[in-house]
């Protein structure tokens, strides 16, 4: 052995520390104890932001980010092109397919409450810096996308109804309306947080009358004969299908609910359910737009531009055009909002962590919101409007919000089956509420005069006093086998892994589901019997670190079967459709596999704890969004992979080169290992302030009984300052403490003053405060 360590080359060595320290760097994860909101004072980036956002305000800003050009622009684009009267049938599968990812938002909405950034916050807490950096560096690139669109969007508008005076019938004109209009809206938002969302508000109220306006007028005009037989479905389900890939689109904007989460009032609560009523809105908004527009028009008479506007003008009801178009110009003025609001939001947060430029995380003191990160997000946006057409724009889809989507699906997915944890630096904060508890606890047994005998309760037993014993339940053989949770004979004390905001309302899973229930009662006795043949896990199994890393390496594996899946749905739909033995053949390997990952994955046990809101029917919901945004992303034009590639190669120069190396992580760890240097230094030069006890150890030499330098690494005769600096282990530290005890007992032995070297003895005897 010691021949082949000769023989290690020490370049390989170095190499091999070296990637070592890249590694360790790019898969970093946020401490979330640096995530807990403290009671004033200032934020994590100098000024606090304003809470001020109630449930109605997340719920106009997710509405008016989507509504406006789903409702005036996607609706008849996909009824005149993709599937006619069908569109009605394509929005409800794409609204499926959002509330897929929706509801997995929701529950990181929960989990992480401060979540300036959305997904970037969500993936630098659980996944590593890098991934965050990459999410955060692409829904930056959509916003930006989205704003400039929405003002050249505006400015086509505004130019339609002058006639095309503004363009002058050119094809390619700088859109300088766009760059006012990308300003205007800056200053708006740069004002404040309330200040813009009022202004949103207001134009949703617009955007609101003018909807009903269209549901009454556009009755007087209804035909029955346009969704005659062979007319409802003309392009088949594969047009419908197409339809529902482009209708997703009109879904994406719901995601800035969550990154305005640190400046909700209750974002515990506000998160999941104005994401839910946000898609419910549109959802409702799209389908009965869809239903007029085609009953009152045939879908190939649809002006693919403005078909609301024209539906009107094809009946002779002018008037109705012109109010059409306020509201078209209220939605398209909302929906460019939503695309701004979160922008500087994700700069602010990304600047925050160091990972950008730290300038643009100045908050002001006057508007308290992040100035610096709207007035650029403004100027690139309408910068990139100016330049750029609207066709251009549209093409390049929104894949960066995908690839997020996707993310927030696998984070949630890998959450759920990782082990309970000690977290650092909560150590105090549990220390409280663990005192708060034992209190309560005490009073409540001296209250109804029982005595306590120990604390097994606090350690997850079976409490062994009186107030806990009449509180056992009381078991049938198959519940027991099974296992039932309740809180007095089941409590955990570590907070749940993931998860920021332990004060969050996190309870104990007391109850089960109601269609659990129902299945419990329908199957009997047959159903704890049919758990235990499958191999699923019991109410009182709990994850463990081997569990979690299967479910982990299943989760990873199912991402690539996904893509696999939906490139031989997409490239190899005509060879599949042929009866090819290959293709068939390779579809049902992967159908199978795929199948049999998701059953190993529901064999494994389940984090006990529970969130005031959680995603149903996990695995399948976050499995399903994975496929459906894995899809939807391989559907997207060789041109905007291209672009998305150029834009991802200039954000790797950006975190390599700046990033990495002024991260909030990485100053942080300089400081901790300048400090470790200080404290090791401080440490070796303790001994010279002390004699050697002779008197209590006369065999031994000098310095011995401060412990034996073999184990410190300390040579005996040498200098303290000319010994190469070693850190102590923790018996060193209580050998050093109890000899600085004795000297300090024996007067006259030691006469220099004595640093403070208790306050740096490491005490692991100290268990954690909930055990």
């Amino acid at each position: 052995m010691s021949g082949l360590t000769a023989k290690l080359d020490p370049r390989r060595i170095q190499w091999g520390a070296g990637w070592f320290s890249f590694q360790s760097r790019v898969l970093r994860t946020k401490p979330v104890e640096s995530m807990l909101e403290t009671s004033g004072g200032t934020g994590a980036h100098g000024t606090k932001l304003a809470r001020v956002l109630s449930t109605v305000d997340l719920v106009s800003l997710g509405v008016g980010s989507c509504v406006g050009t789903g409702m005036y622009v996607v609706s008849g684009l996909v009824a005149k092109e993709m599937a006619g009267p069908g569109v009605i049938v394509s929005f409800i599968i794409a609204a499926v397919a959002s509330i897929l990812s929706g509801v997995c938002y929701a529950e990181f909405g929960v989990r992480v409450p401060k979540t300036t950034g959305s997904a970037y916050t969500y993936s630098y807490v659980t996944v590593g810096e890098f991934v965050a950096f990459f999410i955060g560096w692409n829904l930056i690139l959509e916003y930006l996308i989205g704003t400039a669109a929405g003002a050249s969007a505006l400015s086509s508008m505004f130019d339609s109804l002058a006639n095309h005076s503004i363009s002058k019938g050119e094809q390619s004109y700088p859109d300088i309306l766009a760059l006012v209009i990308a300003i205007l809206v800056t200053v708006i938002v740069a004002l404040g947080v309330k200040n813009s969302v009022g202004f949103n508000n207001v134009l949703n109220v617009i955007n609101l009358v003018v909807w009903v306006f269209i549901m009454i007028a556009g009755l007087f005009f209804v035909s029955g004969s346009n969704w005659d037989e062979g007319r409802f479905l003309p392009y088949g389900w594969s047009g419908v299908m197409q339809g529902a890939a482009t209708c997703f689109y009109a879904f994406i904007g719901f995601d800035i609910i969550a990154t305005t989460g640190e400046e909700a009032k209750s974002p515990n609560t506000s998160i999941p359910y104005a994401i839910t009523a946000s898609l419910v809105t549109c959802l409702t908004a799209y389908v009965s737009v869809s239903v007029i527009l085609t009953l009152m028009v045939p879908y190939s008479e649809i002006d693919s531009d403005a078909p609301l506007m024209e539906m009107f003008s094809l009946h002779g009801f002018q008037t109705a055009k012109y109010i059409v178009a306020i509201g078209s110009i209220a939605g398209l003025t909302v929906s460019l909002l939503g695309s701004l609001f979160p922008m500087p939001r994700v700069i602010y947060a990304m600047a925050g962590d160091g990972l950008l430029f730290r300038f643009l995380a100045n908050v002001s003191i006057y508007t308290e919101t992040p100035a610096v990160a709207c007035v650029v997000s403004g100027f690139l946006s309408g910068l990139l409007a100016l330049l750029v057409s609207l066709r251009d724009l549209i093409e390049m889809m929104s894949i960066g919000t995908l690839l997020a989507y996707t993310l927030v699906s696998v984070c949630v997915l890998l959450l759920r089956y990782q082990p309970e944890g000690d977290i650092h630096g909560f150590v105090n904060f549990l220390s409280e509420q663990s005192a708060k508890r034992k209190e309560g606890v005490l009073a409540e047994c001296e209250k109804e005069a029982c005595s306590p005998v120990s604390e097994a309760d606090d350690y997850g037993g079976v409490p062994t006093n009186t107030c806990g014993a009449k509180n056992l339940p009381s078991l049938g053989d198959n519940e027991m086998l099974i296992g039932k949770p309740d809180k007095t004979t089941y409590n955990s004390s570590h907070p749940n892994y993931g998860t920021v905001d332990i004060s969050s309302g996190i309870e104990s899973d007391e109850t089960d589901s109601v269609y659990l229930l129902k299945l419990k009662k329908l199957l009997g006795p047959r159903y704890y019997t049919m758990r235990i043949r499958l191999g699923l896990p019991g109410k009182m199994d709990r994850p463990t670190i081997a569990t979690g890393r299967i479910v982990t390496r299943c989760v990873v594996l199912l991402f690539f079967l996904n893509f696999c899946f939906c490139a031989l749905m997409i490239f190899g739909s005509g060879q599949i459709a042929d009866g090819q033995w290959w293709a068939v053949l390779l579809l049902v390997l992967l159908i199978l596999i795929i199948a049999l990952l998701i059953f190993i994955i529901i064999q494994q046990p389940e984090n006990p704890k529970r969130l005031p809101y959680m995603a149903p029917c996990v695995p399948f919901v976050p499995a399903s969004a994975m496929l459906v945004n894995v899809y939807l992303m391989l559907k997207l034009s060789t041109i905007t992979w291209i672009r998305f590639g150029v834009w991802c190669f200039v954000g790797v120069l950006i975190y390599f080169g700046y990033g990495m190396w002024n991260s909030t992580l990485e100053i942080t760890a300089r400081e901790e290992e300048a400090h470790a240097s200080t404290y090791q230094r401080y440490d070796i030069g303790v001994d010279d302030n002390f004699a050697p006890d002779e008197d209590l150890n006369p065999d031994l030499g000098p310095y011995q009984s401060w412990g034996s330098h073999e184990g410190r690494g300390v040579p005996q005769k040498a200098h303290p300052e000319q010994s190469e600096p070693q850190s102590l282990s923790v018996d060193d530290h209580r050998t050093s403490s109890s000899s600085h005890s004795r000297a300090k007992s024996k007067p006259g032995k030691c006469t220099k003053p004595r640093p403070a070297f208790e306050a740096l003895v490491v005490d692991d005897d100290l268990d954690d405060p909930l055990e």
